[in-house]
């Protein structure tokens, strides 16, 4: 799965592996779980499937996809692999690809009360080691938008406020250890949820200058994964002064809920 120069290998590694347990019996996801959620949410989770499969305490997730760093530059082939956990909150994402052919890979954690960013060139040379208040709330919002993106059941949440704006869209506030992110979502005519959109996410390219631009996700072409449905395609974007800049674009290639084994 990791080349194995990887520096970041052990640490994806034992960050998930010390986070999985051993499988219990789950409560599943009822109507009256549903019943506080605005009517857009509700449509959400019932398109998706949730409703009467077991409550999401983990999942992982593989992708692959393209990034680049500016609007100008050429766009790099990338591979994910991601580990989200939600009873002790944490989100868990490793990437890699290489630049004019050589390699460089990332690290991303997030564990509610810290979380960093950590790109290496060659596996061992450091170009990007970001951290501090303005990271955490950064993944705080990343952390949201997999929730609504990648397990929606999970939504069922009193840490998240809500208020319906019109029939296909809601606002959001989501609060985690002491940190408050808001969004909008939009829902399409059939209950899918389309896209998704933050103030309260921080650009950086090298972990020293950070600028706040609105931010936001586009997903699209729902499969079914073991009776859940989730968008399989999916784009994320900066608002910048000069325009609209999508950075990076993925495909979900396989996701699992609830596993308690490293995969």
């Amino acid at each position: 799965m990791f080349p194995s120069l990887s520096r970041f290998r052990g640490l994806y590694t034992s960050e998930v592996q010390k986070r999985l347990k051993p499988g219990t019996a789950d409560s599943v996801v009822t109507e009256e779980d549903l019943a506080y959620l605005p009517g857009p949410v509700r449509n959400y989770l019932h398109f998706t499937g949730a409703v009467g499969k077991p409550k999401i305490g983990n999942f992982r997730a593989e992708g692959t996809g393209s990034f680049r760093r500016s609007p100008g530059s050429s766009w790099m082939r990338i591979s994910t692999w991601q580990y989200s956990f939600f009873d002790d909150p944490a989100r868990l994402y490793y990437i890699k690809s290489s630049l004019f052919g050589i390699p460089f890979d990332g690290l991303h954690t997030y564990t509610g009360d810290r979380a960093t960013m950590k790109i290496n060139v060659a596996y061992f040379f450091p170009v990007v080691d970001a951290g501090g208040e303005k990271m955490i709330m950064s993944e705080t919002v990343t952390f949201f938008n997999d929730m609504c993106v990648l397990a929606p059941a999970t939504l069922i949440d009193e840490n998240i406020l809500w208020e319906t704006v019109d029939p296909l869209s809601v606002w959001a506030r989501f609060t985690r250890n002491g940190i408050t992110v808001s969004a909008m979502l939009y829902f399409g005519e059939n209950g899918e949820l389309v896209r998704f959109v933050s103030d309260d996410r921080y650009m950086t390219a090298d972990g020293k200058t950070y600028a706040r631009y609105q931010w936001s996700t586009q997903v699209s072409e729902y499969r079914d994964f073991n009776g859940r449905k989730v968008p399989v395609n999916g784009e994320a974007s900066w608002q910048l002064p000069a325009g609209s800049f999508t950075y990076a674009r993925f495909s979900l290639k396989d996701i699992e809920y609830n596993g308690s084994e490293f995969r």
